[in-house]
Parts: C-alpha cells; structure tokens; sequence
C-alpha cells in the first residue's frame, strides 16, 4: 500500500469511527508507558478486540496500522508510531488523540520526540546530532529495493566502472591514479613508482604475467616478489602466483578493451578495507562485566557475533590478495557511568 493510500485509509476509519479510534488510543495511553513495544502495541489491539462488539477491527485500517508498527512513544495527546509496512521501508506517524488528527512526521521530530521522553523534558532540544551515513560519493544513487540490501560494494562497483571509461583516453589514467594510492601503515600496495605512466604499466603487466607463468602456480609473494618489485608491483595482486596471474589479465584485458563486468571484477580484488567502526549505541557492551541488559544483551551479542564473521570475512579476503594485515574492528558505544550493578552482570569472554 502506498504512502498516500495507507494514510488516507487512516484518516477516514478516523473520522468514521472517532470514538472506536479514541478508546483504543487511551489504552495505550493508560499504561503510563513512555515507549511501547511492537507487541505490546499488537496484544494491547487483540485484548481490546477480544472485547464484545470490538471484533470488527481486527479487519480494520487500524489492524494493519497496529501490525506494522515496530514501536511507539507516547506522551498524551500524542503517540508517535514508527511503522514498516514492508523490509527496507518505514515511515513515522503522529496521531494526535484528542482531536484524531492523523499524520506524518519527520525523522528528526521523531527522533527528538523520544529524546525528550528519555530526559523527562518538556520539549525536544532545539539542536540535535547527527549521522551522515549516506555514500561518500554523492553521486550514487541510493539503494531503495529490498533485494539490494548488502549489495552496496557490487553497486558501488558497478557505478564506478560505467563512469571510469566515460571518456576516451581518460580511463586507464584514472586507473593508473586509483592503484598507486593504495598503501596500508605506510606499506605501498599494487605498484611503485617504477610505473609512471600508462604505457609503462602495460608493459610491466605483459612482462610480469609472462614471469609468472615460469613459476608454479603455489607459489607465494616471497618466491616471485624480488621480480615483480622490479617491475613495479607490490603486495596486494594475490597470494599464489595463480591469483596474481589472474589478476594480472584482469587488468590486461581491462587496458586492451574496457568491460564493466570485468572492472568489477578487478575492483572487488584489489585491498581497500582493513578497518571498520560500528557504531551501537545501547551501552553495557562488555562494560565492568556487563554484557547487555535484559532487553538490550540480544542486540550487543548480535553485533559481536556481527564483528567475529566480519573480521573472519576481512582476514579472509586480505589472505587471498597475499596479503598479511590484520584487519581492525572499531565499536563505538555508550559509557553508561556507574555499571555496576551486579544482578545487570553476565558471563562472557573477552
């Protein structure tokens, strides 16, 4: 159901059915909860419709209102519902429930709306901080499909392989340029300065896969890297002379006759990412002992078991681009001062 229709449907069962809407809103209200979960706003709807003559609206606009909705916060008149209709797509709703006026509200008033019930005020400070976390590139476009999510390199990927050959005679320069930044604690990845412009990285390229072809395929970095050195390469093409040699006519074919799918390709292989920071703001995150409280330790264990595959994918990928980085994991979280209760405290491991 679309934005529009989704909220029209609200307003009319509103006006058509004031009072039925007024009863079930001061049940929420009545529990003298600031911030309710999704199903206690669900079993709170079915005990009201459990009741004589309520049955009707579990097949109501309000029914499908109350199983989409995630959470709410709620400080009469108002209660503030964040609702997700469908994966990768939510939207915040204010319902004002003396007068039943129903609509949408931004992300910032919301987010402040809940700020301010957390600090017991009166009202939402006048400034708030805030996280940029859209693409560093403002010129990708964003990812908006449900079946994109966690395809946000291979997009990425697929982006700057259409604009890198855009112009003629400009592409292999800019790749050129992209493979010499990279350096890892100032050790250079790739190539060297031997390579100083495109015809000599075609050459070093031809000479370096016809070296390799002399070696055997399990050969390491340490047994062929003396030569590629000379020729302008560094750490980073693979860890046995078959990945190198691979990556290697990747690039060859990409300088002979550039292919998206092939820049891909080359792109995913070449070591970029050695640390990450992963912001997690519910605290007690193996604080004095602590890890978690009740109703936040599942999400806190989450993002550890998140960290534990993440750094094994890291260490993996670096491994096969001969690489020996260890890659290093950040997680910013909250200091909550005097945690120390010790009914809070749980067994891990560090």
């Amino acid at each position: 159901m679309k934005n529009s229709a989704f909220m029209e449907s609200l307003l009319e069962f509103f006006k058509e059915y004031r009072e039925d809407g007024y009863v079930l809103l001061r049940r929420f209200i009545a529990r003298n909860k600031p911030f309710l979960l999704r199903s206690e706003l669900w079993d709170e709807f079915q005990a009201h419709c459990a009741e004589p003559d309520n049955a009707w609206m579990l097949t109501s606009p309000l029914a499908n209102l109350m199983h989409t909705a995630q959470e709410a916060a709620v400080q009469a008149p108002w209660i503030y519902l964040l609702v997700r209709p469908y994966v990768a797509r939510h939207r915040n709703i204010r319902i004002h429930v003396e007068s039943m006026t129903v609509e949408t509200a931004p992300e910032s008033e919301y987010l402040g709306f809940k700020e301010m019930l957390v600090n017991g005020r009166d009202k939402a400070d006048d400034w708030a901080l805030e996280f940029d976390i859209g693409p560093f590139n403002r010129e990708v476009p964003m990812l908006r499909e449900s079946r994109s999510i966690g395809r946000g390199v291979e997009f990425l990927n697929r982006r700057l392989s259409s604009q890198l050959f855009q112009e003629l005679g400009k592409g292999n320069k800019q790749l050129l340029d992209f493979l010499r930044v990279h350096q890892c604690h100032g050790m250079q990845l790739m190539i060297n300065n031997r390579i100083a412009d495109v015809d000599e990285l075609r050459t070093s390229v031809r000479h370096a896969y016809d070296y390799l072809s002399t070696n055997h395929k399990d050969d390491v970095w340490a047994d062929v890297g003396h030569r590629l050195q000379n020729l302008g390469f560094e750490p980073g093409w693979g860890r046995t002379v078959e990945r190198m040699s691979d990556t290697l006519r990747l690039l060859s074919d990409i300088l002979e006759a550039p292919e998206p799918q092939a820049l891909e390709e080359f792109l995913s292989r070449i070591p970029m990412i050695f640390s990450l920071a992963i912001l997690s703001p519910h605290g007690y995150f193996g604080q004095a002992n602590v890890l978690g409280l009740p109703d936040t330790g599942g999400q806190v264990v989450y993002i550890l078991d998140q960290v534990r595959a993440l750094e094994k994918e890291m260490r993996k990928r670096l491994r096969e681009q001969g690489l020996e980085i260890e890659p290093q994991i950040l997680v910013v979280t909250r200091l909550i001062p005097e945690a120390h209760d010790k009914n809070l405290r749980f067994d891990f491991e560090a």
